[in-house]
């Protein structure tokens, strides 16, 4: 099934989870039971990582129809333009097809660590925005998602300029959109408006990544420039570095974040679950519980697009 159509016939909130293709025969199979304990949330869709540079290409599409065949639960490909040639493009989205998946993630996609800045590969797409228009005029059959920033994307000149990108995305044939991680909800629901005002009304999914390690997640942070709120920073330093505290934190604030923004109205959450189950199916099993979503009739129509 194709994501926007699921989102658009949901009566409640779709619940989501990321993964990333694992590199050992260990990590496959800590991926395998992540994916089976998470299957019993009931989610609308699992969605599969590329890697820097195209690193996990073969594994993306692989694990993807592997989710799909072996569990029963849709899965979408993640497809980054680093590194490829429309050819290469064209062959992994006929892998992607063949596999039976009919849900595409649209990324530009980040350099390897190293490399600095993103470069027009020879013979390939520069943006994101070019991927999409490339997938809907050569697979017409693919839902496509694309990324999307509340605190602005790092290379954006401006806010103005990234929603501008960000139009330009959904106008090439993006069907909704995903953020990336944010710790602070002030800072999505000051962001959505100005997405509705500049003529962007695709459902958009809110990013959650509940914190495991503090140390792992200030390196997260680092990277994409994402912001930890001060008193959770605070909280966290307090703790002394104990990995059970931290993630029992880590836990007790997403669960918090994630009922406020349903309640809210937004028409779902993506996990990043790091291949990890835990953290995941304590904080979605206690909103199916708690049913924040049916505390929001009052919201303001432009949360769920």
């Amino acid at each position: 099934m194709r994501i926007d159509e699921a989102l658009a016939g949901a009566t409640e909130p779709c619940f989501s989870f990321e993964f990333f293709p694992p590199k050992t025969g260990e990590g496959r199979e800590t991926l395998l039971e992540t994916v089976g304990v998470l299957r019993e949330l009931g989610p609308t869709y699992v969605s599969v990582t590329y890697g820097a540079g195209g690193a996990t290409r073969e594994g993306t599409v692989e694990i993807s129809g592997l989710i799909k065949r072996k569990f029963g639960i849709e899965a979408m490909a993640h497809l980054s333009c680093v590194g490829e040639t429309v050819e290469g493009l064209r062959g992994v989205l006929g892998g992607i097809e063949a596999a039976g998946l009919e849900n595409v993630l649209a990324l530009r996609g980040d350099p390897p660590q190293g490399d600095g800045e993103f470069q027009r590969p020879e013979g390939g797409l520069d943006s994101s925005a070019e991927l999409a228009a490339y997938i809907s005029e050569h697979f017409p059959g693919f839902a496509i998602g694309a990324a999307c920033f509340p605190e602005v994307h790092p290379e954006a000149a401006s806010l103005e300029a990234d929603l501008g990108f960000l139009k330009r995305k959904v106008d090439s044939g993006a069907t909704f959109l995903i953020t990336q991680l944010f710790f602070d909800n002030r800072v999505f629901f000051e962001w959505l408006p100005r997405v509705r005002e500049a003529g962007i009304d695709v459902p958009i999914l809110p990013g959650i990544m509940p914190i495991a390690s503090y140390a792992q997640i200030r390196r997260f942070c680092k990277v994409c420039q994402a912001t930890i709120p001060e008193p959770l920073a605070a909280a966290m330093e307090a703790l002394g570095g104990d990995a059970e505290a931290e993630q029992r934190l880590g836990i007790a604030y997403a669960a918090r974040q994630c009922e406020e923004l349903l309640a809210a109205g937004v028409p779902g959450l993506h996990f990043y679950t790091l291949n990890r189950w835990p953290a995941t199916r304590a904080i979605v099993s206690a909103l199916r519980v708690a049913r924040p979503w049916e505390r929001a009739q009052g919201a303001p129509a432009s949360v769920g697009g």
